[in-house]
């Protein structure tokens, strides 16, 4: 079967990112004896660098890991909200959505901690070990992808007119960066140069833990919460200051917590929780009929419907909130998903319909419900969950992924965003802004995703793992928003159902075969907007599929052959030992590597 590029294989390690240089740098962290954990944490760092609109440091990361012989686990780098962070103090300034950027819309940047937690208590390598990448990179600079110059064009005016902090870094000569022009960020290497010589201890281990303590108390937090306090002009038009403070940022600690999980056809899936978009992936999976066949129009038709039904118990029943008080096993019980397959009927559905799991009403939000009515904004479009200008003239950040497994058996799968360049303006003394995670959560009380001091917004960052026997075999993952829990699917479905290649899942195939989303739900991002019926399809599907879905009475936008889906995976079979890896052609940037 012809694809863009072969499936690596190989005993030693492999890795699958979303930019060629993180995945070079992890690879580099192998070949000089550390493990997976060791190398995702260095491509990690090194994503902040050569990815600057797509995440950042003062962004989050959820991380799902398999040591080898240990068990499954999902390392939560999502921070909370902050303690002045309610639903009152938005709404008494007039806001009725929490604003898409500015420091009103940070929240406690947790991927620092994440990653910290994850290489001190799997990894083998030093804190200079692994930063080591990212510090020569942010110092002697890095050739700029296209998309890079292509953002920051897009918020030109309001870094020259507002945050010129950022146009400091950003336009250093006026102007973005053109393709190939090599980017800097002396500010970003000064920092983690400062973190590793004021952390201190006499193990490897300990020294860790002193970083974490630098960057939640130290000089780190000190800027990070000064900066919060700035009143800065944000989407909502005006200039507010954030509600981060320094004890915010002393009080959070990322951690370990238990995946959700669901099996089928004998594959086990690992997913964050309902913080999380994740278990969407499950309900999908739970939705499918038997007998469905691959790539036929019926099969993209159940597929979109499934998502519809997935995505709207997202919006009543998923979230940190204390409303968030229905189980995944309701939502997963075969006789719940019997009852909502029901719903999959001959023609596509306009409507946002969450079910009723343990017999509970469900409760939308009222902004929800005027996208659902078509009073909201209705924005959409091909490769919406990149960083688009959408029509209103807002941008929107989005995402980075990397995964790893070693020659021992370590597996990780990891998706660092936010903190995006323009998602606020750069801290000058740090060389990076602060996140803009809140605009997840609703301000309107008593929902599973209301905004609540100490509670995580509902994010849409959604790595995966998953399992054959209870033995892990795979991890994968997109950038995308809302998109990554659709994409992941249908990457995982045409792994299952269409076959192998030298006796290996067939990864590149899998991540090259024509894919698709639906925006026929709320968006995670502001403005929250929602396309009624869309589907967005990539030409490659064909135009016998795409007429028959128009028949059937989807909204069907028809993009470029290579516009959806941004994935990357790795693999090992555990019979063999032989290591597998794929990455995305689309966007000529992720890259896997390996041997």
């Amino acid at each position: 079967m012809f694809t863009t590029r072969p499936t690596l294989q190989g005993t030693f390690g492999m890795v699958s990112s979303t930019h060629w240089l993180a995945s070079a740098s992890a690879t580099a962290v192998l070949e000089d004896g550390g493990n997976a954990f060791d190398a995702a944490v260095a491509a990690g760092f090194v994503l902040n660098v050569v990815e600057p609109h797509l995440n950042g440091p003062g962004g989050e990361v959820p991380i799902i890991l398999a040591p080898a012989g240990g068990r499954v686990q999902v390392l939560c780098g999502q921070g909370p909200a902050p303690t002045g962070a309610s639903v009152e103090h938005y709404t008494d300034l007039g806001l009725d959505l929490v604003p898409g950027t500015g420091p009103l819309a940070a929240a406690v940047p947790g991927a620092f901690d994440a990653w910290m937690l994850l290489l001190r208590d799997h990894g083998t390598k030093s804190l200079a070990d692994v930063l080591r990448y990212a510090i020569g990179y942010a110092e002697h600079g890095h050739p700029a992808v296209d998309r890079i110059g292509e953002v920051i064009g897009t918020v030109q005016e309001l870094f020259e007119t507002e945050w010129t902090t950022s146009a400091a870094v950003y336009l250093a000569d006026g102007r973005p960066p053109g393709p190939g022009a090599l980017l800097r960020n002396p500010a970003l290497a000064g920092t983690w140069r400062r973190l590793i010589a004021e952390a201190t201890g006499s193990s490897r281990e300990a020294q860790i833990d002193s970083a974490r303590r630098v960057w939640r108390e130290g000089f780190v937090a000190e800027y990070l919460a000064a900066f919060a306090a700035r009143p800065t002009m944000d989407t909502s038009g005006e200039r507010h200051a954030g509600t981060l403070t320094a004890a915010d940022l002393a009080g959070f600690e990322a951690g370990y917590e238990e995946p959700a999980t669901f099996t089928w056809n004998g594959w086990t899936i690992a997913k964050p929780g309902l913080w999380s978009q994740g278990p969407v992936f499950l309900q999908q999976l739970a939705l499918l009929p038997d007998g469905l066949e691959y790539g036929t129009p019926d099969y993209l038709h159940t597929l979109v419907e499934g998502t519809k039904l997935a995505m709207a118990d997202r919006e009543a029943w998923y979230g940190d909130a204390p409303a968030a008080d229905v189980t995944l096993d309701a939502l997963l019980a075969p006789e719940y998903s019997a009852a909502r397959r029901a719903l999959v009927g001959e023609h596509a559905s306009v409507d946002l319909r969450p079910g009723s799991p343990d017999g509970r009403e469900p409760r939308l939000p009222e902004a929800a419900l005027r996208a659902a009515s078509g009073t909201g904004p209705v924005l959409s479009g091909v490769g919406a969950g990149e960083p688009t200008v959408a029509r209103d003239g807002g941008t929107r950040g989005d995402t980075c992924h990397v995964d790893v497994v070693d020659r021992w058996g370590n597996m990780v799968a990891a998706t660092p965003s936010g903190g995006w360049l323009q998602s606020n303006p750069v801290v000058p003394e740090l060389g990076f802004p602060l996140g803009t995670r809140l605009q997840m959560a609703w301000l309107e009380p008593g929902l599973p995703n209301s905004l609540t001091p100490g509670r995580r917004p509902r994010t849409t960052l959604s790595p995966s793992l998953a399992l054959r026997d209870d033995e892990p075999v795979m991890a994968f993952g997109t950038p995308g928003g809302d998109q990554q829990d659709q994409w992941t699917v249908h990457f995982l479905l045409a792994v299952a159902l269409r076959g192998k290649v030298r006796n290996g899942l067939d990864l590149q195939g899998a991540i090259d075969a024509p894919n698709w989303h639906t925006d026929s739900f709320p968006s995670s991002f502001y403005p929250r907007d929602m396309s009624p019926g869309s589907v967005v399809v990539e030409s490659r599907v064909g135009e016998p599929a795409i007429a028959e879905l128009r028949r059937r009475g989807h909204q069907v936008s028809v993009g470029e052959p290579w516009s959806e889906g941004r994935l990357c995976a790795v693999a090992r079979d555990p019979s063999t030992g032989v290591l597998a890896a794929g990455a995305n052609p689309r966007g000529m940037q992720g890259y896997a590597a390996g041997r």
